[in-house]
């Protein structure tokens, strides 16, 4: 009586490796809405490990063009925060993001993942309102390095 081998799981990367283009590049795209970064990456398939995929993935978000920011800041949203924040905490946080919002011509845009619940309220104000001291040109590079963090935080995730 012959025995048959179970067939192994593939992980989320080796399905991610082997899937379609297009499918790819939407996972991408949910992760970081830039077209040309999600192309590169998919173009670069298959990666060995996680890691290998990730650091092609910074590489190819520090090459983006103002045209691919500008792209991936208007699918953007606002940061996530607790629900349970007091009304006041929304109000100061409406008025910094709209500010930022008028002054930079999109949203603002900061990688939360490593904060707690509690600590992301204080953080995004205070780096909203310190960044809205920035000029344009280097809030543009601080705007950059976030997405790129935001981009890897979410592709880890996703796979």
């Amino acid at each position: 009586m012959q025995t048959r081998a179970t067939p192994a799981t593939s992980t989320p990367l080796e399905r991610f490796n082997t899937a379609p283009a297009e499918e790819a590049a939407g996972t991408l795209l949910a992760c970081l809405h830039s077209h040309a970064w999600a192309h590169r990456l998919t173009a670069h398939r298959p990666y060995p490990d996680l890691p290998a995929l990730l650091a092609a993935a910074d590489e190819a978000a520090y090459d983006l063009s103002p045209d691919d920011l500008t792209e991936a800041l208007a699918a953007e949203t606002l940061p996530a925060l607790p629900e349970d924040t007091y009304a006041a905490a929304h109000t100061a946080l409406n008025a910094a993001h709209a500010a930022y919002e008028s002054r930079f011509g999109h949203v603002f845009v900061i990688n939360l993942a490593d904060l707690s619940t509690n600590e992301a309220l204080n953080h995004v104000l205070a780096a909203i309102r310190s960044r809205l001291n920035n000029d344009p040109d280097e809030e543009r590079l601080v705007t950059a390095e976030e997405l790129r963090h935001l981009a890897k935080t979410r592709l880890a995730n996703a796979l």
